[in-house]
């Protein structure tokens, strides 16, 4: 069987079209796999769960009975360290939760010392 002389052009520049598309789509395209695009999600749900839960861990720090020399502590303390004094406190423990969030704590120990 004799195969036409423009095949083999042919197949070199569908191959060469389909590599360039794939490099395009997933380079600058937008295109992501199946477990990136699972990863932004978890991402921009606990994004969205801070955002949600973060007035409530500021209204918990303020009914606290001693807010005002937790208050001094956070102050006094860098940022990594805020998030155990909240953690510890318990003001960043959603109700129900087993643990605190330190995402949230931190979020919260930021709005705290404004």
């Amino acid at each position: 069987m004799n195969i036409p002389t423009w095949v083999s052009p042919g197949l070199y520049g569908a191959a060469c079209g389909a590599a360039a598309l794939a490099v395009i789509g997933f380079g600058w395209g937008g295109w992501v796999t199946g477990g990136k695009a699972g990863d932004m999600a978890a991402k921009a749900s606990q994004t969205a769960v801070v955002t949600a839960l973060s007035p409530v861990c500021v209204d918990a720090a303020h009914r606290d009975p001693d807010f005002a020399e937790k208050l001094v502590e956070l102050k006094k303390t860098s940022g990594y360290s805020r998030d155990e004094i909240i953690m510890k406190a318990g003001w960043g423990m959603p109700s129900g939760a087993t643990g605190s969030n330190r995402d949230l704590a931190r979020d919260c120990g930021s709005k705290l010392v404004l």
